[in-house]
């Protein structure tokens, strides 16, 4: 249909992954990266025929969606996670619209939690750069936070939008707050030493700033998980940080 490849580094992403490959059906290649699920994402990506499945390690999200990406077969990539939808107005535009190799295009994103859109809380039409050119540029090797390089490049807005299904429970809010508060103390582990005091304030002001600053009463009760699930990671991050720095600092001492 296109000479886009679609490529998604995955792990455990069960709950969702089959909704997001139903939304690619009309891609000819989508290479799914499965870093050591357990939970049967790998046989749910098999029965897609049109999915490519490898196996591999996750060394960080920049490195390891370039890894994934080599293994495309078209230069133009679109990157997406296993809880987003392509929505029909996406997927004309990949259709239709003629790409420009030295363009990085930026997708409207639509963020749900459950069933339920979330039209505040900083989350509503987020833009994020999804579509580019492997032969022209690549995502930097950030642990977290990576992003397309765009040194020379053009940013275009494309039509349609994806939807982010990324919540499924309260649960799920738990496991990603542990989870990337984790990346961040080990990407960052000797460069910073915050105080306890930094770590509390700063998931305070997150919560406030989500809540009270970006409208998050206004979602009812999903903006209020939101919120709190905010300050959670803000606070874990620094304080598991902190945590880390004084051991390496006590181990070298």
């Amino acid at each position: 249909m296109m000479n886009v490849s679609a490529v998604m580094i995955v792990k455990n992403g069960a709950k969702t992954i089959a909704r997001s490959l139903e939304s690619l059906s009309e891609f000819d290649n989508v290479v799914v990266y499965d870093n050591g699920s357990t939970d049967g994402t790998q046989e749910i990506a098999r029965t897609f025929p049109n999915v490519h499945l490898i196996e591999g390690e996750f060394d960080g999200f920049g490195t390891t969606k370039n890894r994934a990406a080599s293994y495309a077969v078209h230069d133009w990539v679109l990157i997406i996670d296993s809880d987003e939808v392509v929505d029909e107005g996406l997927l004309h535009a990949l259709k239709t619209k003629v790409l420009d190799p030295g363009t990085i295009y930026i997708v409207n994103f639509i963020a749900y939690y459950k069933e339920i859109q979330i039209r505040y809380c900083g989350w509503n039409n987020q833009k994020i750069r999804r579509i580019y050119n492997k032969s022209v540029t690549r995502f930097n090797d950030n642990f977290v936070h990576e992003n397309i390089i765009d040194e020379g490049m053009k940013k275009e807005n494309i039509e349609g939008n994806m939807k982010h299904y990324s919540y499924m429970s309260i649960s799920d809010f738990i496991v990603k707050v542990d989870r990337y508060s984790t990346l961040f103390a080990e990407d960052h582990a000797g460069k910073k030493f915050p105080t306890p005091a930094k770590a509390f304030f700063n998931g305070f002001y997150s919560f406030f700033r989500t809540y009270f600053l970006k409208l998050g009463f206004l979602d009812g009760y999903a903006g209020l998980i939101i919120a709190f699930s905010h300050m959670a990671t803000n606070f874990y991050k620094y304080i598991k940080l902190y945590e880390m720095n004084r051991e390496q600092k006590g181990s070298r001492g």
